[in-house]
């Protein structure tokens, strides 16, 4: 079994590579448009400012709806139900080929820069299973390579390493490899036993410490030295540095939070198939197939009108706050609309980095918060099932956080910011991180898996 051994560690090495590259290319294109955005506020300029952010996020949005819908249509939306209908017996064409791999790679990184309400995970999961395919085998008939290792050329052999990928997808993103285990075990796989149990864990704790490794020296692919030494504020994905300790008093919240969840979770997935729905008769509706695809990638566009509107507003509250650089991202506006705003334009990891945080309990209103809510909880709804390589990890991740913050906020009015240790348990940043997991849950029907990716 040695060999085995060996393909699942070159599995997770190379997706752990991948999501290593994924992360940086996203962060540094982020990087890019903040940086002219503060560069243009600095100025004064506060058009070219606008105009900055409209045209960044309508470039890569066009440039990652094409290169699903034109290049390869098996990319679209997530990839996630393809991997699963296929590890349970359901043969899809071009669901491995590299023309899959190369467009959902493009179209990922590109949308969620772009900031269009959706994550990396869905699609990371795509990405790791072609890689788990294509080494597995050894051959690609797209490049002509047909190794003669033979031994694991069969259905269930092919099936075991497309699983331990998946896995190692998920692992990567959220550098947590017993949550890649317990997310293939609970999600993907319906074939399984002890044996590929624990290879997947070997090829989940490889793209783990892949990343990880990577990570620990590069950032924006520039060397920062320091290579090995794991941070724990960076390999922790939202970092929470003060512990708070517990009352019996906050499962009621608790309980509340997780009822509001699965509420609001199935919600969402009664409005997602609705769209979907609507979206499916629209566009069967078109005769032309060039003119279909023209419909579905325009419709992309319209999903970011409203971000950029927002981003202008928060631009324009900035301009009236006296052009503070950096307003929007450092939530430095003293208006409503431009906390809004910022909740909004803000890539959506570091979003929830800021409502996780402990100690803020007034640094954002009710006005705020709900009205990011509304547009974050519909916008990321319709963003589901559009026409770009797109996971729904963040987008629950942050809908949750949002009203569970609301909560938190409420306490923090009906009992006021606690100082002493029994009442420090009333903060909005905790109850932002339950809401979070509420909404995730209520949403994927994850239980085992998500509390272990929660904590990791």
């Amino acid at each position: 079994e040695w060999d085995r051994w060996l393909l699942m560690g070159l599995i997770g090495t190379a997706v752990g590579m991948l999501g290593f590259l994924t992360h940086q290319i996203i962060d540094s294109l982020i990087k890019l448009k903040w940086d002219l955005v503060e560069s243009y506020l600095k100025e004064g300029n506060f058009h070219l400012t606008w105009l900055c952010v409209l045209g960044s996020g309508l470039a890569m949005t066009l440039v990652s709806s094409s290169s699903v819908l034109f290049f390869c249509p098996a990319g679209s939306p997530s990839g996630l139900p393809e991997i699963i209908g296929y590890l349970n017996g359901t043969s899809i064409q071009h669901l491995f080929n590299i023309k899959t791999f190369l467009g959902t790679f493009v179209s990922c990184v590109l949308a969620v820069a772009s900031g269009l309400f959706c994550g990396p995970e869905g699609p990371m999961v795509h990405l790791g299973a072609i890689l788990g395919c294509g080494l597995s085998q050894l051959q690609s008939d797209t490049l002509g390579i047909h190794l003669p290792f033979t031994r694991f050329r069969n259905s269930a052999d092919k099936r075991s390493f497309i699983t331990a990928g998946a896995g190692a997808g998920i692992a990567s993103v959220f550098r947590a490899p017993i949550g890649g285990l317990l997310f293939t075990l609970e999600e993907v796989s319906s074939f399984w036993d002890i044996r590929l149990a624990w290879q997947t864990f070997f090829c989940c704790l490889m793209a783990t410490f892949t990343t990880d490794l990577l990570s620990s020296s590069l950032y924006g692919f520039v060397y920062r030295g320091h290579f090995g030494f794991f941070e724990a504020e960076k390999r922790i994905l939202f970092w929470v540095k003060n512990l708070l300790d517990m009352h019996i008093l906050a499962f009621i919240p608790a309980i509340l939070l997780g009822m509001l969840g699965g509420l609001l979770g199935a919600l969402f997935i009664s409005l997602n198939i609705k769209i979907n729905k609507l979206r499916m008769q629209f566009f069967n509706s078109i005769p032309k197939s060039s003119l279909r695809k023209t419909s579905k990638l325009l419709e992309t566009v319209l999903i970011l009108q409203p971000l950029i509107f927002l981003s202008e507003g928060g631009i324009g509250g900035c301009e009236e706050a006296g052009g503070d650089v950096g307003c929007i991202l450092s939530f430095l506006c003293s208006s409503e609309q431009g906390s809004a705003a910022a909740l909004l334009v803000e890539n959506g990891k570091q979003g929830i980095a800021y409502l996780f945080k402990r100690g803020t309990h007034e640094e954002f209103g009710y006005t705020s918060l709900c009205t990011a809510l509304a547009f974050y909880f519909i916008l990321s709804c319709w963003t589901a099932g559009s026409a770009v390589a797109s996971g729904l990890v963040i987008p629950t991740l942050y809908t949750g956080a949002l009203y569970g913050r609301i909560i938190g906020l409420i306490l923090v009015s009906i009992f006021g910011a606690q100082a002493n240790e029994y009442g420090a348990w009333i903060d909005p940043g905790l109850f932002a991180a339950i809401g979070a997991a509420s909404f995730f849950s209520g949403v994927s029907r994850l239980t085992i898996s998500l509390t272990v990716i929660m904590v990791s």
